[in-house]
């Protein structure tokens, strides 16, 4: 069985409320369980969260939220896999051992249903502990620069000046939408960063952190664009 967890806190710093937000005509976190419903990959679909707010939104969108998560895990400090391996763990109490589970980030409006199923079958096939959304860097990140303490230019890795982009290899960073992984990885706390996972690769016009206001703006605009033009 496959479950899909979706973390969604109520204490959101930067962004109030954001996890309900109205983003593009609905709350920010309908879009996650509407891909998620959509994808069939899931016997369940579940929303973690510590806010009775939150959890009324995701059972209007059809998601269930089966108790509301710990204070223990809902401050600004708890992460990623702890929060999907005790609703993995919640979920074994009661009798219900999921094989694979999908953390899917409440604020991902550009997820599709294609790649959650394009993920799981990345993590099937390769026999990963996971399989997550990734994106390449629009520029060589062996070129990049910093700005010093007296405002000043500097690379952080000099000897790459004279080297021509298309000679450096290609980087890739967490695109922020979706971990697919087995029960068992989660539960026993493993790195999703390392050489047991694979990726499961993105356009770049597709990611879109979101962790501002005008991140916020930037990614309406571009949800709007590739509506109209179904990209």
């Amino acid at each position: 069985m496959r479950l899909a967890v979706i973390p969604a806190r109520g204490g959101s710093k930067r962004i109030p409320r954001k996890n309900i937000k109205m983003f593009c005509g609905k709350p920010m976190i309908a879009w996650s369980i509407e891909a998620a419903l959509e994808s069939k990959c899931f016997d369940q679909v579940m929303v973690s969260t510590d806010d009775p707010e939150i959890a009324e939104v995701a059972r209007q969108y059809g998601a269930s939220v089966p108790f509301l998560r710990p204070a223990a895990l809902s401050d600004d400090f708890t992460g990623t896999i702890p929060v999907i391996a005790h609703a993995t763990q919640w979920w074994l109490d009661q009798g219900k051992a999921f094989t694979q589970v999908c953390c899917l980030y409440a604020t991902a409006p550009f997820v599709r249903a294609e790649d959650l199923a394009r993920g799981l079958e990345v993590l099937e096939a390769t026999h990963c502990d996971y399989a997550f959304s990734v994106t390449s860097y629009a520029f060589p990140i062996q070129r990049a620069i910093r700005i010093t303490s007296v405002n000043r230019i500097e690379m952080f890795e000099p000897a790459n000046f004279n080297q021509r982009s298309q000679d450096l290899e290609e980087a890739f960073h967490d695109a922020g939408q979706f971990y697919w992984g087995t029960a068992c990885a989660w539960l026993q706390g493993k790195m999703i960063f390392s050489q047991q996972s694979a990726p499961v690769i993105l356009a770049r016009h597709r990611v879109q952190d979101i962790d501002t206001a005008e991140d916020w703006v930037r990614a309406e605009w571009m949800f709007k664009a590739m509506q109209s033009t179904d990209q």
